[in-house]
């Protein structure tokens, strides 16, 4: 049997550096906040929102909601988030994406200020990710993969990750990358992905689409890292792996909930601060 990578474990060990630096920026006298910025009430969104608030929470950190409504006027949200933006009490944005069609989404990752944009979507955050530079804002999903995997040596290793969005699969890709792992990045044009699946060290499922990724994906060498969120019609989360096939068939396995989801609101938190650290420097 796998063993299971919980994310309760790899949040746990970043608590205590994230509480020494909430109390350095206290000290100097900085609240660090946390802004979220939701249109519509998409489930998945919802079920992030949920735990984000908790983690924040748990250790302290302000965070607001912005919600508008699914049908929001183009201007009406666009001021919104430009007062949201220059707003010197917030720290860090998060935006849920993808915004309604009529939204210009392009128009809003690049006006962000590039150090609110905790969740990096700003071409400046994206360009420093592709340059395998540190000093930038990865988006949070991706950067809790690797910390999952922060023990597990990843030089000269294959990786297939199952997804290209520039959200997670793209950026997910360039981290590997700068940890030195061989990347092959998997989509829905690709002739073969299972084949490369099963021949790979690790495995990321990074599509939304829910129990995707079968046995037929992996091997008994697996690492496999579920990112995805789906809400059944129950009302459950559910992953981009099929749990139940899966994980008797590999060497490790995160599970959903309770894996890579409990890490990515970790990394939102230690962004945040560090976004706070920045701006009030």
């Amino acid at each position: 049997m796998a063993v299971v990578m919980k994310g309760a474990e790899t949040a746990a060990r970043m608590k205590k550096s994230l509480m020494e630096e909430l109390t350095r920026l206290k000290q100097r006298g900085v609240e660090p906040k946390l802004g979220i910025i939701r249109v519509g009430t998409r489930p998945d969104d919802l079920s992030y929102e949920r735990g984000a608030l908790a983690r924040f929470r748990e250790l302290g950190i302000a965070a607001q909601v912005y919600e508008f409504p699914e049908d929001v006027e183009e201007t009406t949200f666009f001021s919104k988030f430009a007062k949201i933006d220059a707003s010197a009490d917030v720290h860090g944005i998060l935006l849920f994406r993808p915004l309604p069609k009529r939204l210009n989404e392009d128009k809003v990752r690049r006006s962000i200020h590039p150090l609110k944009d905790v969740d990096g979507m700003n071409p400046v955050n994206i360009a420093k990710v592709f340059a395998g530079e540190s000093d930038g804002f990865a988006p949070c999903t991706p950067a809790a993969v690797m910390e999952m995997l922060a023990g597990v040596e990843l030089a000269g290793k294959s990786v297939a990750v199952v997804g290209r969005s520039m959200v997670v699969g793209r950026p997910l890709a360039m981290l590997m990358v700068k940890r030195d792992a061989t990347v092959t990045i998997c989509h829905t044009k690709t002739r073969n992905t299972a084949e490369i699946c099963r021949a790979a060290d690790v495995v990321v499922a990074a599509v939304g689409k829910a129990g995707m990724l079968t046995s037929a994906f992996v091997s008994k060498k697996s690492i496999v890292l579920d990112v995805g969120i789906n809400v059944d019609k129950n009302g459950n989360l559910r992953g981009d792996v099929d749990y139940d096939a899966v994980a008797p068939r590999v060497s490790m396995i995160s599970p959903v909930p309770g894996g890579v989801g409990a890490v990515t609101t970790s990394v939102l938190a230690s962004h945040v601060l560090r976004a706070a650290s920045l701006l009030t420097a």
